[in-house]
């Protein structure tokens, strides 16, 4: 395998003492040799930047090039795209501090992208729930672009198209799916994988089960459709995807 390819890898976090080390972890236990490790915190008030300074050792033992930031952001898009603007690497994952990678993570996207040159790729994910019950969420390329079988957890994208297509619009909850029908409208190569790369840890502000947060998330989702020149029709497909959370015990 190629080795010179360098993986940049993105950890958005707040207060996530509880969940990062296994975060942190993941990544440190990649397959892949070349890794750049960034994690962006938005000056948290717990012990989450003590425990994420306590790996830089480790990650130095492995050749892995680590940094950490704490400051003060405007939200969880506005700290993705300041990753990405410190990223040196051709790829970019972002696999936030309540979720974590499979070891072959890193390594599944760099053959990916050896074997067929792209600008984003996503595999599938295992969504678990509190009570630690999974399922699997495959993922798909669809005629017509949807949440259902886009993964976020998993994706990569290169760095140049991130620099030409531009970062995360820091709108609402769903700029990560706006992100992904701008690469799909401007024509750009998309690769999948069916295999397990991340886990999700099913819960916050996209899984909150209240009337108002549906009815939030689903204006949020349509104006990502909007935005990039969807029909109208796509409102029913948001409320489908609402409906679903809703029924998912």
């Amino acid at each position: 395998m190629q080795k010179d390819i360098l993986v940049s890898i993105i950890t958005v976090c707040y207060n996530s003492e509880d969940t990062i080390r296994r975060t942190i972890e993941s990544v440190l236990n990649q397959t892949y040799e070349k890794i750049e490790y960034l994690i962006i915190d938005g000056q948290s008030s717990d012990n989450t930047v003590q425990i994420a300074h306590g790996y830089e050792e480790l990650f130095r033992s492995r050749g892995y090039l680590f940094r950490v930031v704490s400051e003060k952001d405007k939200g969880l898009y506005d700290a993705m795209n300041k990753g990405i603007d410190l990223a040196h690497g051709e790829l970019i994952g972002i696999i936030n501090s309540d979720d974590w990678y499979e070891e072959l993570a890193a390594e599944t996207a760099v053959n990916a992208y050896l074997e067929n040159a792209y600008d984003m790729f996503y595999a599938d994910v295992r969504l678990i729930k509190k009570d630690g019950r999974s399922m699997v969420k495959h993922s798909r390329y669809d005629r017509f672009p949807t949440s259902r079988h886009w993964n976020h957890p998993t994706t990569f994208i290169t760095k140049s198209t991130y620099r030409e297509l531009g970062g995360y619009s820091n709108s609402g909850v769903h700029d990560d799916f706006d992100l992904m029908l701008r690469i799909r409208k401007a024509g750009r190569k998309v690769v999948i994988k069916n295999v397990v790369l991340a886990n999700f840890r099913v819960g916050g502000v996209s899984h909150d089960k209240s009337l108002s947060a549906c009815g939030r998330r689903c204006r949020d989702r349509y104006r990502c459709y909007r935005n990039n020149g969807y029909s109208r029709w796509y409102w029913v497909e948001c409320v489908m995807i609402e409906a679903a959370k809703l029924f998912w015990d």
